[in-house]
C-alpha cells in the first residue's frame, strides 16, 4: 500500500483510463453513501484537484453530505490490466446551476442532460492498494447513453427541476441537499 498527498502522472493516467469510479460521503450522524459513477464526468485538473460532474439521480446524498462536512472519497479500481485500487481523500466544494461560475466550470465537460452539481475535490491524501481481489471485467457499453441521458433530455430543463423538487431536496436521513437556494 502506498500513501501520498497528491496524484503523480501515473495515477492521473490511471484515473483517466477508468470507465467507472465510486464516490463515498457521509454526514456526521447519518448514513454513509457510496455511489458508482461513470460517463465522461471526471477531470484531473492537477496533482491536487479533481473535478467531477454529478448527474441527476433518484437521490442527492452527496450534495447534502458535502454541505455538512465537506469530506469526500473517490475510489477507482482496475477492472482490466494490472491490479490496483486507488482512493483519493479530500474536501470538496459544490457548485449548482444557480452559481455564477456554473457555465464556465461546466464547459470542462460535454453537454449532458440532467447535470446537477460540479464538485472540486482538494486532495488531502492518496492511497493505493493491490486490488487483487477485484475481478477482471470487460467494458461493453455505457447504459447512460440509452437510458439516463434520454430520460433527462425528454424531461427538458423545467421537467428536470421539477424532478429535483420531488426527488433531490432531502437525503434519506431528511437532510437538505441545497439543490435550490430555498432548501
Amino acid at each position: 500500500m502506498g500513501i501520498a498527498h497528491s496524484l503523480n502522472p501515473a495515477l492521473r493516467a490511471f484515473i483517466e483510463r477508468q470507465k467507472m469510479f465510486f464516490v463515498a460521503t457521509a454526514d456526521v450522524g447519518g448514513r454513509v453513501n457510496v455511489s458508482p459513477k461513470g460517463m465522461d464526468t471526471i477531470r484531473v485538473l492537477d496533482g491536487q484537484t479533481i473535478r467531477w460532474l454529478n448527474l441527476s439521480g433518484s437521490g442527492n446524498e452527496t450534495a447534502a453530505h458535502v454541505q455538512a462536512t465537506g469530506r469526500m472519497t473517490l475510489m477507482f479500481c482496475a477492472f482490466e490490466g494490472p491490479a490496483m485500487i486507488l482512493r483519493v481523500y479530500g474536501t470538496t466544494k459544490v457548485r449548482h446551476p444557480r452559481d455564477a461560475d456554473w457555465h464556465e466550470v461546466l464547459s470542462d465537460f460535454p453537454v449532458i442532460a440532467g447535470s446537477r452539481q460540479i464538485f472540486d475535490l482538494s486532495i488531502e491524501m492518496v492511497q493505493t492498494s493491490c486490488g487483487t481481489g477485484v475481478p477482471f471485467m470487460a467494458f461493453q457499453s455505457c447504459r447512460a447513453d440509452d437510458e439516463l441521458v434520454p430520460f433527462y433530455q425528454d424531461m427538458g430543463e423545467d421537467g428536470v427541476r421539477d424532478y429535483w423538487r420531488r426527488k433531490n431536496m432531502e437525503t434519506i436521513d431528511g437532510m437538505p441537499t441545497g439543490i435550490f437556494d430555498d432548501d
